[in-house]
């Protein structure tokens, strides 16, 4: 079976990584996760200092514009960590890509978060 992955990398505001890390960490990942959204990977990116990634699965592109509009739209997430979160990107980039369960279970474990 597959999974459509979506890969989400942002640019940091510079001197934010730590407050971002710590904002998705405690807050989104567990609210992202409450509400049913299978969340991967994510963490520091290796490449340069002040990007960061998420890694999240779905059953296909409908169920990804569904729970993302459910969980974005919602006043828990517009109330709660959004700010926290937004206020410190200067850029982001999604990818889309289907990946076999192996490869997500791989990732999974790999996942330093």
């Amino acid at each position: 079976m597959t999974r459509l992955l979506e890969i989400r990398t942002y640019r940091l505001k510079p001197g934010t990584l730590a407050a971002f890390h710590e904002a998705m960490h405690t807050r989104a990942v567990p609210m992202l996760r409450s509400k049913g959204m299978d969340v991967v990977a994510y963490g520091k990116s290796d490449h340069e200092e002040e990007t960061y990634y998420l890694v999240r699965a779905y059953a296909n592109r409908q169920a990804l514009e569904a729970e993302q509009a459910a969980f974005y739209g919602s006043a828990e997430w517009r109330e709660g960590p959004r700010s926290a979160l937004v206020d410190r990107i200067e850029t982001y980039l999604n990818t889309l890509l289907w990946a076999s369960d192996e490869t997500v279970a791989s990732m999974r474990s790999l996942n330093p978060g």
